[in-house]
């Protein structure tokens, strides 16, 4: 479809449409509570252990669902209904963040069972390999509830998964193609804006009301979304599935489509390996810390700080007319966030580190919208469930893994060159991938592609 079919480029054309503006509202207010409890625990855990480790291991804890549950959870998003989905895994996780908050109020009366004290032996140990730069006596793992917190933020991690492809898929169901551009601009806008004030104001409530303000808070606002669920329907009855699909979803044909389809297989690559060698968001805690010397509300503001860039940013491509070169402006926007992340790992200074974050969240946030865009544009809704729990693999795994890089080898070599390393590492991938998938560079404007 031509850019002149949108009226005057309406920045606000996926706002107009109800069924979209409550689930994006929705959506918003569970990725609030999401991004408030990851803080809160990670937080929560480092005081608990003063440990780069343990850290590193809340990653671990993601990415083993991630890695097991993606292509199932991608299948049934094209087998049962989505809203359902969404529903189940929200009413789950709400009970879960109420189970943390009951941990935190009663950690210290939780009895040292053979159970826990073998759970934290194993973390002690990993511990001891991994950390070379924590100062001698100052790492502790006798704090009984911290395998309890661990397995809680697997269940949780488990939930997220499997509803994760179905909060995604969902999208272009609810609204006209026309549109879509826009509410995937919208889309990553209201993540990121949920990314900026969960950190945020989690740090000043566990300043001023403790950690499990942030787990109740996510209960209230997981319940809020299955309510606002409830309004949304389908703009249009599904169809019945593709010749080749009607026996039902294999989960292997999302990874067939991907890999056919070397534009989306080209953005996953660089988004995955970007984001594995440059996440540095599990080490602010000892950036926070020991480097720049701030508490949990400099801490959340840190945390925020990348957001706070991607929503600039998201706002600016909302408003403008679709890029002219969506591959190459992603390449660019890539390399941008690889200096960015080497730049906060060199710094000393509190401000300095807060703009290279912003810088960061701005560049990450155009690879987001076109990596998501081309998903989004070039898959049929049959498979739009599968390809996505591929797409999930693909980033989340590259976050999660991310993060227990970052905290593994910030323990084995110090957080700066964990850093630092990483951010040269995001520049040798986009050179790799510029060399290796030449169509990326000449994709056209988003909206003028279709599903083959």
């Amino acid at each position: 479809m031509a850019a002149s079919a949108l009226p005057d480029h309406d920045p606000y054309a996926a706002l107009r449409v109800p069924n979209y503006r409550a689930y994006l509202l929705g959506s918003f207010l569970a990725n609030l509570g999401r991004q408030g409890v990851t803080v809160a625990a990670s937080w929560e855990i480092y005081q608990w252990t003063h440990s780069a480790t343990a850290l590193g291991l809340v990653g671990l804890v993601n990415v083993i669902p991630l890695l097991a549950l993606s292509l199932p959870a991608g299948a049934l998003a094209d087998r049962v209904d989505r809203r359902r989905i969404i529903g189940w895994g929200q009413w789950a996780v709400a009970g879960i963040s109420g189970a943390l908050a009951l941990l935190s109020v009663g950690h210290d009366r939780i009895p040292a069972w053979a159970p826990l004290r073998a759970g934290n032996a194993l973390v002690a140990s990993i511990a001891g390999f991994f950390e070379r730069h924590a100062e001698p006596g100052s790492l502790r793992f006798d704090e009984p509830a911290l395998p309890l917190m661990f397995a809680l933020l697997f269940v949780m991690a488990c939930v997220r998964i499997l509803s994760w492809p179905a909060r995604a898929s969902i999208i272009p169901r609810l609204l006209p193609r026309a549109a879509l551009g826009n509410a995937i601009t919208w889309n990553a806008s209201a993540f990121e804006i949920a990314t900026v004030a969960g950190p945020a104001l989690a740090g000043f409530l566990v300043a001023g009301l403790g950690y499990r303000a942030v787990y109740l808070l996510d209960v209230g606002l997981g319940v809020t979304f299955c309510l606002l669920l409830r309004r949304v329907e389908y703009l249009d009855a599904a169809g019945p599935p593709p010749a080749g699909h009607a026996a039902g979803p294999h989960w292997l044909e999302g990874v067939r489509f991907i890999w056919s389809r070397k534009l989306i297989l080209g953005a996953s690559v660089l988004d995955l390996f970007a984001t594995l060698l440059g996440g540095a968001t599990m080490l602010l805690p000892v950036f926070a810390d020991r480097i720049l010397h701030v508490g949990p509300i400099g801490l959340g503001w840190l945390r925020a700080a990348p957001s706070l860039g991607a929503v600039a940013m998201a706002l600016a491509l909302a408003h403008r007319q679709p890029l002219a070169t969506p591959g190459r402006a992603m390449l660019w926007a890539v390399a941008g966030f690889g200096v960015a992340i080497i730049g906060f790992g060199l710094s000393q200074w509190y401000w300095l580190s807060f703009a290279a974050l912003i810088v960061s969240g701005m560049c990450d946030n155009i690879s987001v919208v076109v990596r998501s865009s081309l998903v989004q544009f070039l898959t049929p809704d049959a498979l739009r469930g599968r390809v996505t729990g591929v797409n999930q693999m693909f980033i989340g795994s590259s976050n999660e893994v991310g993060a227990l890089r970052a905290g593994l080898m910030g323990a084995l070599v110090g957080p700066v060159a964990a850093v630092v390393i990483g951010g040269l590492g995001t520049l040798g991938v986009v050179a790799t991938v510029a060399w290796a998938v030449p169509p990326l560079r000449r994709v056209p404007a988003l909206h003028t592609l279709r599903p083959e």
